[in-house]
């Protein structure tokens, strides 16, 4: 059977991956999952753990999480799509789809672009917030100043969340759909996945699947049953209510988390990483392969050629070193970075996660022909740290070895 065939089908056969080195101990998760692929489909796979401590339900590679900020790297796909198509352009002043002006006002002059907004290059900063409510208004909050970099014009890299939900609603004046609709559309039916942002499109069997959040003391921090039953599908107005009625295209892309609300399995997720590694080949992604160079997984020095991100951005402590259009590279090369999750010198792209006690990863290698998707949850918010820059428990999943996994203690 062909990759994509294996991409729609969820091929899965025995087999596992080479371990180059041992890595410390990891934190106990209270459930986690892992699938690992290769060019012929879905290689290897395992679970553990609890995905619901109330009901006692044993936690599987067929259960939806929120991902975190992985999900930066398929709403980075939908935009590549737009470009495809036609409707967006990287090069565009995105305030042409906004309907509104946007600009840093530490630099008004400074255009701002959609390939800014993905490469975290546009001067946009975290310190305003970027959970906001249904009723927020994107254009009045990125006025704060400290929504944007003060001190140094748009061009230098620093990883702000905030960018995703702007280039949400860049996408949504673009095309006239809201958000989590046009996700739907564009990636999640043409590649056969039940996957949604914030619950609003996923089947009512994916919500009754879904992993519960929990923090390390096994207290909920996201998603319990009764919080998907009853929540609103979005992030609920400043007084509570929701409405989505209320809600105005292009004027609040954060309404559903697309910085890190997407819930998938890591079954669906290791598809996902499938079609990068085949580079669409077969698919309505087929133009991956053509405008590889511009829209895909490439290793992507910034700082000009041969320069490298911590030249000219932050790297948070050598985690980011190569970041384009929504794709974290690890060099796996040494040098400044401390990036390499898997120990084999081999470069790996993708996105990493971490959110509610959740820690979670997609990654492919080319020049190995394979790649991972990995979650885990009940994670301490600083956990074991590993060798390099990721944490022991995410160099563990990446590199296929053992989890501890946390028992709950029982009812007295």
């Amino acid at each position: 059977m062909s990759p994509i065939a294996c991409l729609i089908a969820a091929c899965l056969s025995g087999g596992s991956q080479p371990v180059a080195e041992a890595v410390p101990a990891a934190d106990p998760a209270i459930g986690w999952a892992r699938v690992a692929f290769d060019a012929t489909g879905i290689a290897e796979s395992a679970a553990g753990g609890l995905a619901d401590i109330e009901t006692g339900r044993a936690l599987t590679i067929d259960d939806p999480v929120r991902i975190a900020s992985v999900s930066k790297l398929v709403v980075a796909l939908a935009a590549a799509r737009l470009v495809e198509e036609g409707t967006i352009d990287l090069r565009d002043d995105v305030s042409t789809h906004l309907g509104w002006r946007l600009r840093n006002p530490h630099f008004p002059d400074a255009v701002v672009t959609l390939r800014a907004l993905l490469d975290h290059r546009a001067g946009v900063r975290d310190a305003a917030g970027y959970a906001l409510p249904l009723d927020a208004d994107l254009e009045q909050w990125m006025g704060r100043p400290e929504a944007w970099d003060a001190d140094d014009p748009p061009g230098r890299f620093a990883y702000a969340n905030l960018n995703f939900p702007l280039i949400a609603a860049v996408m949504e004046g673009a095309t006239g759909e809201r958000f989590d609709r046009l996700m739907a559309r564009t990636v999640f039916e043409p590649l056969g996945l039940d996957a949604c942002f914030n619950w609003t499109t996923c089947s009512p069997e994916a919500r009754n699947r879904a992993v519960v959040l929990y923090r390390p003391d096994g207290a909920v921090a996201r998603d319990s049953r009764r919080a998907i039953a009853e929540d609103c599908p979005a992030t609920p107005a400043s007084d509570g209510s929701c409405d989505l009625e209320t809600y105005v295209l292009a004027r609040n892309g954060a309404a559903f988390s697309p910085q890190g609300g997407l819930r998938i399995s890591a079954r669906d997720l290791a598809r996902i990483g499938l079609l990068f590694l085949s580079r669409g080949e077969g698919t309505d992604f087929a133009f991956m392969n053509r405008h590889y160079r511009e829209l895909a997984l490439i290793p992507m020095l910034y700082g000009g050629r041969g320069a490298p991100i911590t030249e000219s951005g932050d790297s948070e402590g050598g985690f980011f070193c190569r970041y384009n259009h929504g794709v974290h590279t690890l060099n796996g090369d040494g040098g400044e970075c401390d990036d390499d999750l898997f120990a084999t010198g081999a470069v790996h792209s993708g996105h990493a996660g971490d959110a509610y006690g959740l820690r979670s990863g997609l990654w492919i290698s080319h020049a190995e022909g394979r790649g991972v998707a990995y979650f885990a949850t009940g994670l301490p918010d600083t956990p074991r740290p590993g060798r390099s820059a990721f944490s022991a428990t995410e160099e563990r999943l990446a590199q296929d070895l053992p989890l501890e996994t946390y028992v709950p203690p029982a009812d007295d």
